[in-house]
């Protein structure tokens, strides 16, 4: 079998957002700076009615001489503009079952390949190629990989999105534990810019989270890279008592000192990787003991193929990896395959997940707080042309 060509295609169609709680702005990196602070929010969306809004997403195709077409998405267009640019003609003619080796040449191509968009235009590749493999063999990714482990994933409820007023986090975090999620993550608002008063309405996020839910259910914090050492530090005293099971990236993803140093001090558990690449950036993460739980993504940080070598370092170090969820199929597969105790959980974001799907024939939603396995050979990504009003080819050539 040879690769003989690959293909991205732009789908638009309208995309049903239902109705639900508006939601609140979520602290970043740029929030050090008032005007990027005084933004409304990042994840808009109707309060009191449906509503139809366009969408749009980007799929990379892989062919083969045998017929069979390796299918991923969506992507960022960045991710399509690497492929074609830079890594198609390490690709064309070649055997799209060797994917350790494509996987190797792909990533020692070019001196920058090792992080960012280009890795992630890497993840895409080996993401088609893991689906070429499952459809020539008929079974799905996770058999590949050695699994199931289980029957079914627990998922936990990512409520990226959500409002944060007390109330809505109280009725929302009680919903979350009605529907059968064990654990649930929330998003801070606030950062050092906002001063006392914004602390003290994070502790507010999080003491009601913990009254609506009990102690049965895991709680986790998400400050996405807006925050510094001493502000994590007292933050995370000041949570410890409601028991979190983390508290999600604190800091910038490089600063792994200060990952390390907020781990030691601030009294509850760590969790980051999320924007971190390979194997290699996961074994400083793990040497410098800056976290308790591993986030790497799959779609991100090199694929499946590197996802598996990045769950056996993890377990050296007796850490968990809990793969960050931009997506929701290769973080399954890698799961069912994996120990429960190397990857005990899915991250399923509530709002988003279902939209990242929306183009697919067959969704993926946890019942009960589990997720099913598929049963379609390769990843399972199939287009449903019902939804699809337009397609474009992406060319840059």
């Amino acid at each position: 079998m040879k690769i003989t060509d690959i293909r991205y295609e732009r789908l638009e169609g309208e995309y049903a957002l239902s109705a639900g709680q508006a939601a609140a702005r979520q602290v970043g990196a740029l929030d050090i700076y008032p005007e990027y602070r005084s933004r409304g929010t990042r994840h808009p969306q109707s309060e009191d009615r449906d509503d139809i809004v366009p969408i749009s997403e980007v799929y990379v195709f892989v062919d083969t001489d045998e017929g069979i077409t390796g299918l991923f998405g969506p992507i960022y267009v960045d991710q399509a503009f690497q492929i074609e640019m830079h890594l198609r003609q390490h690709l064309i003619g070649r055997d799209p079952l060797a994917s350790e080796r494509l996987w190797d040449v792909l990533s020692r191509q070019d001196r920058h390949a090792r992080k960012g968009y280009m890795m992630m235009a890497i993840s895409a590749i080996d993401m088609c190629l893991w689906d070429i493999r499952g459809k020539a063999l008929g079974l799905p990714v996770y058999r590949l990989l050695g699994g199931p482990t289980r029957d079914a994933v627990p998922a936990y409820a990512s409520a990226l999105g959500f409002a944060i007023e007390p109330d809505k986090v109280y009725e929302q975090a009680v919903a979350f534990k009605r529907e059968g999620y064990v654990a649930q993550k929330w998003f801070f608002p606030h950062g050092p810019g906002d001063g006392r008063a914004g602390m003290e309405r994070n502790l507010l996020i999080v003491r009601t989270a913990r009254e609506a839910v009990g102690n049965d259910v895991d709680l986790m914090f998400d400050a996405w890279l807006g925050w510094d050492v001493n502000y994590a530090v007292e933050m995370g005293r000041a949570m410890a008592q409601y028991q979190p099971r983390w508290l999600e990236e604190p800091v910038a993803p490089d600063r792994i000192g200060a990952y390390a140093e907020i781990r030691r001090r601030a009294g509850i558990p760590i969790a980051g990787g999320e924007h971190e690449y390979t194997r290699w950036g996961f074994k400083v993460l793990l040497d410098s003991e800056a976290v308790d739980v591993v986030q790497a993504d799959p779609d991100w940080t090199g694929g499946i193929s590197e996802m598996v070598k990045i769950c056996a370092l993890a377990s050296a170090f007796d850490k968990p990896v809990i793969p960050h969820g931009h997506s929701v199929l290769p973080a399954l597969h890698l799961i069912a395959a994996q120990s429960p105790e190397t990857c005990p959980w899915l991250e399923y974001l509530i709002k988003f997940n279902p939209q990242k799907q929306w183009f697919h024939r067959t969704k993926f939603m946890p019942e009960g707080g589990m997720m099913r396995l598929p049963d379609q050979p390769g990843l399972g990504i199939e287009l449903d042309e019902e939804r699809i009003q337009a397609r474009t080819t992406l060319n840059w050539r």
